[in-house]
């Protein structure tokens, strides 16, 4: 009996107990997973630039959030009123546009095109639309839904940044409670899940507003029509590492090809080479730093199963939660050589 009480006294034997136990309360709130996760990414991120004002602008923390709150709320609030009728007759005339042009397989003397064109019909490469395109379409019918769990994920939020040193003060109290073997390997945890799905996340979001930005401004020069559907297009393809900016070509082209033909595809492909660029060599080693030095392989391997389990917040989710279990698990993602140069 002694044994088996030193056993589970371990400590790789007690995280990966502790770990199990996590997923399983996980699993059990499955059905408000969207406002668990919205809330850890509205306050990563309101904290975050809270305290990027903070350190230029000598003003009360709580008042800084306060007028930051404000300002995305006015501006969810003004957007949804002004553009969201915009936004579902856009997002209606894209899927047309798309769902007929993919049904109608149009034949032109450009040997090239014609391959490409093959070639996304022989891998179903219009599978990973689909899933964008049904998301988009989902969240339009469901938008009281989504709109609820946004509000009481700002409201959770802002309650959490409002009070957090009143937070993590009473928090603290646990460690030394009989409890407190459980709450040291949770604060290993969630040190560690914070330090990196929190950080990847972030550098993801900041990512897709450059790409998003840049791209738009391009489809604009371009005379591209539903510009505005288009650019919330490319924001959610661009908060999936690497694969986001090659599946939003294939849109991109097929809607260069029906308003412009071949030459504005050959512009298309260079746009989007462009951006790919700025994220690969720029943005990801400015932002991501070493924590998503991935084989491109494992990313696509990553991106593949967790649409298949989890849909878009798998596409989404699913390297960050990689690259936080490689950081409990001790995997180093970069060797020491790399490091040094």
């Amino acid at each position: 009996m002694e044994e088996v009480f030193r056993f589970f006294q371990k400590t790789g034997v007690r995280r990966v107990l502790i770990f199990a136990i996590l997923i399983f309360v996980f699993y059990m709130l499955r059905s408000i997973i969207n406002i668990i996760l919205l809330t850890f990414i509205f306050s990563f991120l309101i904290n975050g630039l809270e305290r990027f004002i903070s350190k230029r602008i000598p003003l009360n923390r709580k008042i800084t959030v306060l007028l930051l709150y404000l300002l995305v709320v006015s501006g969810l609030t003004y957007g949804a009123v002004k553009y969201l009728p915009i936004l579902v007759s856009e997002i209606s005339q894209l899927i047309n546009q798309l769902t007929e042009f993919y049904s109608k397989p149009i034949e032109t003397d450009n040997q090239v095109f014609n391959y490409v064109i093959a070639l996304i019909q022989k891998y179903e490469i219009t599978d990973y639309i689909g899933v964008g395109v049904s998301f988009l379409v989902k969240s339009l019918n469901d938008i009281g839904t989504i709109g609820l769990q946004v509000l009481l994920a700002l409201i959770l939020s802002l309650f959490f940044l409002l009070e957090k040193e009143r937070i993590i003060s009473f928090t603290i109290r646990f460690k030394e409670s009989k409890i407190s073997s459980f709450y040291n390997e949770l604060e290993y945890f969630g040190v560690r899940f914070i330090g990196t799905f929190g950080k990847v996340i972030e550098a993801q979001f900041m990512i897709a507003t450059v790409n998003t930005v840049i791209t738009t401004f391009c489809l604009w020069l371009f005379d591209f029509p539903q510009l505005f559907a288009l650019a919330i297009m490319v924001f959610i393809l661009g908060l999936i590492p690497v694969a986001g900016v090659i599946i939003s070509l294939i849109p991109l082209a097929i809607i260069a090809y029906s308003i412009g033909g071949v030459m504005t595809v050959i512009y298309v492909l260079i746009m989007v080479a462009v951006v790919h660029a700025i994220e690969a060599y720029i943005l990801n080693p400015k932002l991501m730093s070493s924590k998503t030095n991935l084989p491109v392989f494992y990313t696509f391997i990553i991106l593949i199963f967790g649409e298949h389990f989890f849909g878009v917040w798998g596409l989404i989710l699913g390297i960050p939660i990689f690259v936080f279990l490689l950081d409990v698990l001790g995997v180093r993602t970069v060797d020491v050589e790399e490091k040094r140069k």
